[in-house]
């Protein structure tokens, strides 16, 4: 059962020394009961205290590292079932799973196009995180080959190996890289045991439900293995999906014994269009690695965007600077147009602009980084906000001709906007995806 804040408080110096960043000791046991602090920013604690306040001060589900470095994951550590309560923290290792069995040639080509699944979106670089190895073959030492090769990715690794002497004979090749070693269970996890201990990595678990993969758990865990991953994808999506959710519940509700840790799934559908959504399924109920043998950039692509965006946090919109921007060799009878700082909105104007070839100025107003109908409705984007940008001397020195273009959802504020800033007033197309043509046509005829 969690502590209570003034429980722990008693357990704490009671100095108000403010040195763990907290007025006082009473508000640092508050932020110790949500997981917003750790227990070893207090420095004065005593060892009897910490041996209490230990399990008080842990997340509910066990942040584990896999990989060294500056490419190291850290998957878990979530402290809310849904988004909205707070925010997901740790995003999950997507990856692509390399089988053991290709020749030299076929292997170098699927390792290039992993190191290929990069991609920008509203101005973030997003890509695969993590690799797994599948030791297809049976044979230790192609599979060691293997991962010697892949290691070149520089990426977190997933070692998927059929005996644990197998994963044993990889680590020689990747041990300080720190794999995480899948998977033990109930009829040879000693083994693993071993070699998790005795190369000091994390260990996955698996079995055919819930209920023996928690058992699982617990039994590494006694045999001193302390970062575990719960691998509860080996059935349906529908049981993998099911699975997930209870352990994120138990885990977070009850503090039940062995689903306080991270989940796994690799996801083995063989239709590619399934695979991709029993992928963006996992992601969201409640994965921390998902692992694909496909490695399409546009298979790839739509289960980064998903977690992209799942793990952004929903009360820190991602934005961009609110300033005047220019696409292409702008003059200053070049047309301007505004919108707002929410990234997504920004970057999307931003290609449209692109794809016309039109050098345009885009003014980009603070809305505290919300769309364009969100902001026109909370009064973040108005007429006097956008008449200020106007009159601006960041834009008077850019342009010198009296018009903008104002989002086709917002035409209301046409009217009084001229009133405000005396500009004329243009309105634009509701989607960004007709900007293109608009700019090429209805621009030019103004």
């Amino acid at each position: 059962m969690a502590l209570k804040a003034l429980d722990i408080f008693k357990l704490l110096p009671k100095t108000n020394c403010k040195k763990c960043g907290c007025p006082t000791c009473l508000a640092f046991a508050m932020k110790l009961t949500t997981q917003k602090a750790t227990l070893d920013e207090c420095p004065d604690v005593s060892e009897d205290a910490k041996a209490q306040l230990s399990g008080a001060a842990a997340p509910p589900i066990r942040l584990v590292a896999i990989g060294a470095g500056a490419a190291k994951i850290e998957i878990g550590g979530e402290t809310v079932m849904f988004r909205h309560e707070e925010s997901f923290y740790h995003p999950p290792g997507i990856g692509v799973v390399l089988p053991d069995n290709l020749d030299e040639d076929d292997l170098r080509a699927r390792i290039a196009a992993v190191k290929a699944l990069s991609f920008v979106r509203v101005g973030m670089r997003i890509g695969v995180t993590v690799v797994g190895v599948e030791n297809v073959s049976g044979d230790a030492a192609a599979f060691a080959s293997t991962v010697k090769a892949v290691a070149s990715l520089e990426l977190p690794m997933v070692l998927i190996a059929r005996q644990a002497a197998h994963a044993e004979a990889a680590l020689a090749e990747c041990a300080a890289a720190r794999p995480l070693i899948h998977a033990a269970t109930d009829a040879d996890w000693q083994e693993y045991v071993r070699v998790a201990k005795s190369a000091k990595c994390p260990l996955a678990v698996t079995g055919p439900d819930l209920d023996s993969v928690a058992a699982l758990a617990v039994q590494v865990r006694k045999a001193g293995i302390e970062d575990i991953v719960l691998d509860l994808g080996a059935g349906s999506i529908a049981a993998g999906v099911e699975a997930m959710t209870a352990a994120r519940r138990l885990a977070l509700k009850r503090k039940a014994d062995g689903v306080g840790f991270p989940c796994m799934a690799v996801v083995r559908e063989p239709d590619p269009y399934q695979n991709v959504s029993d992928c963006c399924a996992y992601v969201a109920k409640y994965a921390g690695i998902v692992l694909t043998p496909l490695s399409g950039p546009e298979q790839i692509a739509p289960i980064l965007t998903l977690s992209q965006n799942l793990y952004t946090d929903p009360r820190k919109p991602v934005q961009v600077e609110a300033k005047l921007y220019s696409v292409g060799a702008v003059t200053p009878q070049s047309p301007l147009l505004v919108t707002t700082n929410f990234s997504l909105t920004y970057y999307t104007v931003q290609s449209e602009v692109e794809a016309s070839r039109v050098p345009t100025y885009i003014g980009v107003i603070d809305t505290e980084g919300t769309s364009v109908l969100t902001a026109f409705a909370a009064d973040k984007l108005s007429s006097e906000k956008v008449a200020a940008f106007l009159m601006s001397a960041e834009v008077s020195e850019a342009v010198s001709h009296r018009k903008v273009i104002i989002p086709g959802y917002v035409a209301a504020m046409s009217g009084s906007l001229n009133e405000d800033s005396g500009w004329e007033v243009l309105v634009g197309p509701r989607e960004a995806s007709a900007l293109s043509k608009y700019l090429k046509t209805v621009w030019q005829d103004t």
